[in-house]
């Protein structure tokens, strides 16, 4: 039975504080990681100490802490250091085989049509080097270097400790030595962009250490005025130099002396210490600048405001503004009864009990603390790897993967309460307008904007070497969801009003692109295929080309309502949305196959490998709204039939995309199932990919190799267990886990405007607050009941009537 109350009151639901809370939100080890094991640059294997060390980061400097008694490294990075250039990838013979590969695949002849396509619908030149690209225009995220803290000691200490604060975002050692208390903590300052080390001692005069920094190749690093200094130059990719890079490390002591010792730093009997660590490149935001020097004089201004602050003044100012970020939402979940085991072996425990709820509310936080220490404004989008990267050819080149990677990083941004984040994610979209407008014209002859499953920092927009995973014409489409969705969480008009050309003109795209299908009449995409899966032709041949795959269709289909939607907002008309609004209803809905799945190509071809990592054409159901539980129920079991049937294994971002596809069906207990094996412990960096996924010592997901888009995913999947809104109302605990019987969470957002607030207990909700932002109408749902509110920005109203 439903009840519809309307009513708007003042109400302020009580929650635990933040203080109680903080004691359960650190990682803590009583082990360092061995900062000895020198990393081998091999793509991603022997990194088993790297995954040890706890991240810090400012979206533009980040580092790994190794906690190292007695010799502490500093990995780091600097987010735009990139090798490559901008470089032209663009095939023009790519468009005059387009239309016979169509003909071909509407003929049933895939085999033909694969070595067509395979031939001519493909990049111009080395494109990412097959994800080797440190060394080809592409290039590669790389690592920064390394900065050594040389206490030249052997002792023996006790009483180790170490953590990191995901409130504060701060990490922190502690031990003690030859009868003295060590202290240290280091934190990557958003207001100072800097990265801040303090270390102090129970003793005067008992701090004395070498200080050394270095890179695996391309650094020059001099020691002077109490200074070190390294500086480099890029490989550009093409036989010359590219991006040029300098790094600052400046001591600041309280007693003692600072000596040079070659290109070393050698500080004597001081008390407490503290380094101001600061970095650039002449890298510009959408352009390179190898001209500019102005960089340097940028750098060295930076560092000298840095330095010129107290240590006690700098931690306040970081702790101000990260914690104002990472206080906007809480999450107590009921049993949390083993806060005095240590992370790894909380991560240990919850292998033999599937059940540790401290584990799953600080994994959740952790998602959040990542994502806010990789993505700030000013700064390049989350990466592969967010900020952290410790090679110089580092996996796939720690690019953005467009075809799920870099879209999962910024699947929590707006729903826990890290709008601002998402920002960076639109800059790099705006970036790529120009580029893919080259790319359309020269691949295809089309109109508007496109994109391909990988880009960098340079504008790469081209297909990839292999069509089998570098013709997914649909990234553009689903990266302009994140322009569509930034506004529906935050109704900011004037937001909208900026990102609507680029909307439009990637859905203009897509309106030469489709062509009609001689059989059905439709609107259909092609030569393209269903990230990254294969299937068996009817020829015989395997192949992962054809026409209409169902990702496309609803990538497609999605961009087209965002648009026209984003039209109505803005009270736009014009020939091109209303060319949009007719083509809409001409691209085939989601099918369901004969064995009930959904299917994921027009035919039913069986796939090479079912079980495949990638589950691309359930787009539809999350992060898309297409395939409803309430409104297509059909289509959802549809769905629930292809998850069944793909399996429960995958890689560690696969998993966490599998958490989200089962709270959409409100399966909240098959969610935990597939979170729990997402948080796996893993120890090997180099695992094969296959079934494998898991979370490593400092809790990164491990792909493998590590790869920070699952830890993303997964807090974005537990969110929507507490919370959707993507249907045309607000539903509180859609898929609450049957374990999860008391708790409480506080600070989520939906759609519309709205912040929520919300107890249970026995699995059943108790309290409920609504925060109206923006005011409006709004519909919020729990199990039969549904209550109809009209809101006024800035009030917030108690949902009781959901609770009869």
């Amino acid at each position: 039975m439903k009840k519809t109350i309307v009513f708007g009151i003042f109400f302020l639901m009580g929650t635990i504080t933040f203080a109680q809370q903080q004691q359960n939100l650190k990682l803590w080890y009583t082990t360092p990681a061995d900062a000895s094991v020198k990393d081998v640059d091999d793509g991603w294997k022997n990194d088993e100490e790297w995954l040890k060390a706890l991240p810090v980061g400012n979206g533009f400097i980040g580092a790994m802490i190794f906690g190292d008694a007695n010799k502490e490294r500093l990995q780091l990075n600097d987010k735009t250091l990139w090798s490559g250039s901008v470089a032209d990838n663009d095939n023009p013979d790519a468009f005059a085989s387009l239309q016979e590969i169509r003909n071909l695949l509407f003929a049933g002849k895939y085999k033909e049509a694969t070595a067509l396509t395979n031939k001519t619908q493909v990049c111009k030149g080395a494109g990412s080097g097959n994800g080797n690209g440190s060394t080809v225009p592409f290039g590669c995220f790389q690592t920064l270097g390394d900065l050594w803290i040389d206490f030249g000691k052997k002792a023996t200490y006790k009483n180790y400790y170490r953590d990191l604060d995901i409130i504060n975002g701060i990490a922190s050692v502690k031990y003690d030595q030859e009868g003295i208390q060590f202290k240290r903590e280091v934190f990557a300052s958003y207001p100072a962009k800097a990265l801040i080390v303090h270390l102090s001692a129970s003793k005067a005069k008992a701090l004395s250490f070498t200080l050394d920094i270095n890179r695996p190749e391309r650094f020059t690093t001099v020691a002077q005025q109490n200074k070190l200094l390294m500086t480099g130059t890029m490989n550009n990719g093409a036989g010359g130099e590219g991006m040029k890079y300098k790094v600052i490390v400046t001591p600041v002591l309280k007693g003692g002396s600072i000596q040079t010792s070659g290109n070393k730093l050698v500080i004597k009997d001081a008390t407490e210490v503290m380094l101001v660590i600061t970095s650039a490149t002449n890298y510009r935001l959408h352009y390179p600048d190898y001209t500019n020097n102005s960089y340097e004089t940028e750098l060295e201004q930076l560092t000298a405001a840095a330095v010129s602050k107290p240590y006690a003044m700098l931690r306040r100012e970081h702790v101000a503004d990260f914690s104002s970020y990472m206080k906007r939402v809480s999450l107590e979940l009921g049993n949390n009864k083993n806060g005095a085991l240590a992370t790894d072996a909380l991560l240990q425990k919850n292998k033999q009990t599937q059940d540790e709820q401290e584990l799953y509310a600080l994994y959740f936080q952790y998602g959040r603390y990542l994502l806010l220490s990789s993505s700030r404004q000013g700064s390049l989008p989350a990466n592969l790897q967010g900020i952290w990267a410790n090679k110089i050819q580092t996996p796939w080149n720690c690019d953005y993967h467009t075809d799920v990677n870099v879209q999962m990083n910024y699947w929590p941004a707006e729903v826990t309460n890290l709008s601002e984040t998402h920002l960076q994610l639109t800059e790099l979209i705006a970036s790529l307008q120009a580029p893919g407008t080259k790319t359309a014209q020269t691949q295809y002859h089309a109109g508007g904007w496109v994109m391909h499953p990988i880009t960098n920092v340079w504008g790469f927009t081209a297909p990839g070497e292999h069509p089998s995973w570098g013709l997914h014409v649909g990234a553009s489409a689903w990266m302009n969801q994140h322009l569509w969705e930034h506004y529906a969480f935050t109704k900011d008009q004037a937001y909208l009003k900026k990102v609507f050309p680029i909307l439009q003109s990637a859905a203009a795209f897509y309106l030469d692109w489709l062509v009609k299908d001689p059989v059905s009449g439709k609107l259909v995409s092609g030569p393209a295929a269903s990230p990254e899966n294969n299937f068996i032709a009817p020829d015989g041949s395997q192949a992962s080309i054809s026409m209409g795959p169902s990702h496309d269709h609803q990538v497609i289909h999605d961009l087209f309502a965002n648009t026209l939607d984003a039209a109505d907002v803005l009270g736009i008309k014009n020939e091109t949305i209303e060319k949009i609004r007719s083509a809409i209803d001409q691209i085939p809905d989601p099918a369901i196959g004969s064995d009930g799945r959904l299917m994921e190509w027009a035919k039913e071809f069986k796939e090479v490998e079912p079980q495949h990592r990638h589950v691309s054409h359930l787009f539809a159901l999350y992060p898309g709204h297409q395939v409803s539980y309430y409104k297509t129920p059909a289509l959802a079991q549809a769905a629930r039939k292809s998850l069944e049937l793909r399996g429960d294994g995958g890689t560690g971002w696969s998993l966490a995309m599998k958490v989200s596809f089962w709270t959409r069906l409100h399966d909240g207990d098959h969610a935990l199932k597939l979170l729990n094996r997402l948080l796996n412990p893993v120890h090997s960096s180099g695992v094969e990919m296959t079934n494998s996924g898991g979370t490593y010592n400092n809790l990164f997901c491990a792909h493998p190799p590590f790869q920070i888009d699952g830890n993303f995913g997964a807090t974005a999947g537990i969110a929507e267990m507490l919370l959707q809104s993507h249907e045309d109302f607000i539903e509180l605990l859609p898929a609450l886990p049957a374990s999860w019987k008391d708790g409480e969470v506080k600070g989520l957002c939906a759609r519309g405007g709205f912040e929520l607030n919300m107890k249970w207990k026995d699995g059943k909700l108790t309290d409920a607050v609504l925060l109206s932002k923006k005011g409006g109408d709004c519909k919020v749902k729990y199990g039969n009941a549904e209550i109809s509110l009209q809101t006024v920005a800035g009030k917030t109203y108690p949902l009781s009537g959901l609770l009869k």
